[in-house]
């Protein structure tokens, strides 16, 4: 969480200042909202005298004209024009300009804090243990991180849930493979956990077929999962070995990914497995489920299927069994209750859209979470290949996680290497390693949620365009810059120099750093932080094509842009940081 002050945007301070002006020239009139916004031909645009006109019987023009006459910007303002049927066209002083660049640098960017009140559970990732992490959790996990860091950076508790899939059904059957197989190799493998796991991804893929071909093996599996579930010690063991060697896994693939899970953030299924039976005996007794074909269900109006039935939320199976429905009862549940969160963020693609919103009204009709708990399902579009189709390997298999990394930091080296090829080897293999995944983040995190994406790596490394590495460079050149100053002469504005138009724009844009991190996080859409950093870069670069920094022609103004180059760089790294990507200070 951030500990400097906010610094009110300039935006607000115009809409103070344009709501104020109306109140002295309409004092009779409710109050309206001014409608500043940023404009084509001046900084803003103030288009309130449009809207108050007719009820005012006054001619939109003539009414600006008051509006602007009773105007008190306090120097904020430097000139105030009257356009077309009634705008108003705003421009700052070149000084308050000034001034708001010496106050974000010394308030550390100076971030609001709107979620300090708050406390939100993230559900992201999500892997399944014995399995390995393939393309499908990619979008969960760095999304949920994403959103994770966005609101501890507006100053919001956030607890972190990984809730793993680790219980059920397939893990009688990995079991008994296992025990009826002891030649497979899987324990002492010298190549770490990711390959035990992608080794245990292959037994089970072998359980699962001699399961459907074998009603002998299925029996024995069946027999296992009773035992597991009954806690025969055996089992357990095998079962507490598999989990901790995937989270072994987990936590390799986690720290390449830049990713803030760890260990103390697992929610496995099998925490809420003591807890079934009293979820269900809470709906009993509400009156909330109800017997249908042997099963418990849940049945909440506005849920039908295509022939117009309804489609029953299933909390328990007929054979007694529990599924996912109330493992997740029991998890909001405890979210609800236990860990106080007023809010909770599920981030599942969105074919899980019908189950988690039959998920969420059971738990409302049952009490755990009111109108005072905000429930929402973050849903995700698919990771597509190139071809535009969903991304699979040769034989249809889904992607392993690792096979993507590793090819997206292949892709980066050889950019990093035409770029730079004289860096040191340790350094072009740090920044190539931040180039590759930062890539594939940022291809992921640039692209809406709900929309599906194309993973091309090709196109996800280019130096050119919406990418990563573009940003990347974009404050490696700030460091560069800043580095070569030595740091003198980068203390204190001088308000009183003009602005040229590419500093203003510049300038403006910073200005709504804060504005567009509080929306991202209102929508839960972290792409709205890509396209401002990607703003961000461009402009930074026609700065410098208009705005000599070290060369600048007086001492005044080389200061100024320095503190404008180190207000940019800062506010780049710090919006990569909360994309959980690497802003490096070389490239």
């Amino acid at each position: 969480m951030h500990t400097h002050p906010a610094v009110t945007a300039l935006s607000d301070r115009i809409k103070a200042t344009m709501a104020a002006a109306i109140r002295r020239s309409r004092p009779q009139a409710e109050q309206p909202d001014p409608l500043v916004r940023r404009g084509d031909r001046a900084d803003f645009q103030a288009d309130a005298a449009l809207s108050l006109a007719r009820s005012a019987g006054r001619p939109p023009r003539e009414l600006a004209a008051d509006i602007a006459a009773a105007v008190d910007g306090d120097g904020l303002l430097d000139r105030i024009e009257v356009s077309g049927p009634g705008f108003l066209n705003l421009t700052l002083a070149d000084a308050e300009l000034w001034k708001q660049v010496a106050r974000r640098l010394d308030a550390g960017l100076g971030l609001p804090s709107p979620y300090a009140a708050t406390v939100t559970v993230v559900d992201y990732s999500a892997p399944n243990v014995a399995k390995q992490m393939h393309v499908g959790h990619l979008r969960s996990t760095v999304i949920g991180d994403a959103l994770s860091r966005l609101l501890e950076a507006l100053g919001g508790t956030v607890i972190r849930q990984n809730h793993v899939g680790d219980w059920g059904t397939q893990f009688g059957m990995l079991i008994q493979y296992i025990d009826e197989h002891p030649e497979a190799e899987w324990r002492d493998l010298g190549d770490g956990a990711v390959a035990r796991v992608a080794a245990l991804d292959a037994l089970y893929r072998a359980a699962a077929a001699l399961f459907r071909e074998d009603p002998a093996f299925a029996e024995r599996a069946r027999a296992r999962v009773v035992a597991l579930q009954a806690g025969e010690e055996a089992t357990l063991a095998v079962w507490r070995e598999l989990v901790a060697v995937s989270q072994e896994a987990f936590s390799a693939t986690y720290r390449r990914l830049g990713v803030e899970l760890s260990d103390v953030d697992l929610d496995g299924e099998s925490r809420y497995n003591p807890f079934l039976d009293e979820v269900i005996a809470e709906l009993t007794e509400a009156g909330i489920v109800v017997e249908s074909e042997g099963a418990l269900c849940v049945f909440t109006e506005g849920f039908d299927g295509p022939d117009g039935n309804p489609v029953p939320l299933i909390v328990r199976k007929s054979d007694g069994g529990y599924g996912y429905a109330a493992t997740d009862l029991a998890t909001i549940r405890h979210r609800a209750r236990d860990l106080k969160a007023g809010r909770m963020l599920y981030v599942v693609d969105a074919r899980q859209a019908r189950h988690f919103a039959q998920v969420f009204a059971t738990a409302r009709r049952a009490g755990w979470i009111t109108g005072e708990h905000t429930v929402v399902h973050v849903a995700f579009g698919t990771v597509l290949g190139p071809d535009g189709r969903p991304f699979k390997t040769r034989a249809g298999d889904t992607v392993p996680l690792t096979s993507l990394l590793e090819a997206a930091v292949t892709g980066a080296r050889a950019v990093v290497e035409e770029k730079n090829p004289a860096l040191d080897p340790a350094e072009f293999d740090r920044i190539a390693e931040a180039a590759g995944i930062g890539a594939v983040k940022y291809a992921d995190l640039s692209t809406a949620r709900t929309t599906d994406y194309r993973f091309d790596i090709e196109r996800m490394v280019s130096l050119n365009g919406d990418t990563g590495v573009y940003l990347q460079y974009a404050h490696a050149r700030t460091a560069s810059i800043l580095r070569k100053a030595g740091g003198a002469g980068t203390a204190g504005v001088d308000a009183a120099l003009p602005m040229n138009p590419a500093e203003r724009a510049l300038t403006l844009h910073l200005d709504g750093y804060a504005a567009v991190l509080t929306q991202a996080a209102g929508l839960n859409e972290p792409h709205r932080i890509s396209t401002f950093l990607f703003r961000l870069a461009k402009l930074i670069s026609a700065f410098y094509d208009t705005s000599p920094v070290l060369d600048a022609p007086t001492p005044e103004s080389r200061r100024n842009r320095l503190a404008l180059v180190s207000l940019a760089g800062g506010t780049l790294r710090h919006g990569l940081s909360l994309l959980g990507i690497v802003a490096p200070d070389r490239m």
